[in-house]
């Protein structure tokens, strides 16, 4: 049988749902909408896909407000109020102070003890850089390959990092002393008659201090290497000792080129930290860095003349900081210049 066919009658709307007056326009659907939001707000592309379709675009700004606050607490507002200070006479301890405009910038450019400690601090820096840069790649090589016994020389090299900068200090200050360690060797040794006078000459001040912050170093910049090193193909050293080339070639033709990367980004923190040494010069040189302050670098140098409760001046103090800032930027561009230099 045939069913019959029955005509069901429309349901109605309800009241005001699809009633427009005239001229009314048509409402936009919800997916034309979704896409006009999305144009003017920020937020994933319309055709991704996954979590980034509900992703709110504050939401990474949410996780990064800590670190963004951090870095203007103790970053950004310093450094502004560091440049701010730099033109008035302000006190350590704090009060009352006046602008002075660039005086203090023209008594920087005309202190001898000024360019003194810069001297020290270009000198530590000329020195330092280039026996970092290299004497941890040699060590690196040294204790890449997997013998018997090796991971405990990696862990011995790379004690000092460790330790604290006063305890080595402290320790190097036992080692060099006129009755330390070193002299007495040597002069058992017959080697020497008198005590050499590592830590009241200024020059062997300044030298030891270098070697101080070399042996701390080493260790940790060692680690970079070793992770070089491991991205250097063996094929290349097979390749070039087929050919012939010793060991000495084939460091400096394949050894050298695979890290030289790693190599400016060492280059670039030891200079950064050769500027900025402290510790090692009061540790070694005593609390007026060498006799007659002769062994002062640029930190040194700050902390006496813009840091003393007495006599400081904070203004002051601030100038020369402003001098270390642009002198630190200054070798930084170098050295990225550098880098983009080479790698074209």
């Amino acid at each position: 049988m045939t069913r019959p066919i029955v005509h069901e009658a429309p349901v109605p709307a309800p009241p005001g749902a699809g009633a427009r007056g005239p001229g009314a326009s048509p409402s936009p659907s919800p997916g034309l909408l979704r896409r006009a939001l999305r144009s003017v707000t920020p937020g994933p592309s319309a055709d991704a896909g996954g979590a980034a379709l509900y992703r709110r675009w504050w939401l990474p700004w949410l996780w990064m407000t800590p670190a963004i606050v951090g870095a203007t607490v103790f970053g950004v507002f310093p450094f502004l109020n560091t440049v701010v200070v730099s033109f008035t006479d302000a006190k350590p301890l704090g009060g009352a102070y006046d602008v002075v405009g660039l005086d203090n910038y023209r008594r920087m450019l005309s202190d001898p003890d000024f360019w003194l400690a810069t001297r020290n601090s270009l000198l530590y820096a000329l020195i330092v850089v280039p026996l970092m840069v290299l004497l941890p790649l040699l060590l690196a090589i040294l204790v890449e390959k997997n013998l018997p016994g090796i991971g405990f020389f990696r862990s011995a090299f790379y004690t000092p990092v460790l330790a604290s900068s006063v305890v080595v200090g402290l320790s190097w200050q036992w080692l060099l002393s006129d009755q330390g360690l070193v002299n007495t060797w040597l002069q058992k040794a017959h080697l020497i008659r008198e005590a050499i006078p590592f830590l009241s000459d200024s020059w062997l001040i300044l030298l030891s201090a270098m070697g101080l912050t070399l042996w701390k170093g080493l260790g940790w910049y060692m680690i970079f290497y070793l992770a070089a090193l491991g991205n250097v193909p063996r094929e290349l050293h097979e390749a070039a000792a087929v050919d012939g080339a010793g060991a000495v070639r084939r460091f400096w033709h394949v050894t050298v080129p695979g890290v030289r990367q790693s190599m400016m980004l060492v280059g670039t923190l030891t200079g950064i930290g050769s500027l900025r040494v402290f510790t090692e010069i009061y540790m070694l040189g005593g609390s007026t860095g060498g006799p007659g302050g002769a062994d002062r670098t640029l930190p040194f140098y700050i902390r006496d003349v813009g840091l003393d409760p007495l006599t400081g001046n904070a203004g002051y103090g601030a100038a020369v900081s402003v001098a270390l800032f642009a002198l630190t930027l200054g070798l930084t561009l170098l050295a990225q210049r550098l880098t983009k230099e080479d790698e074209a």
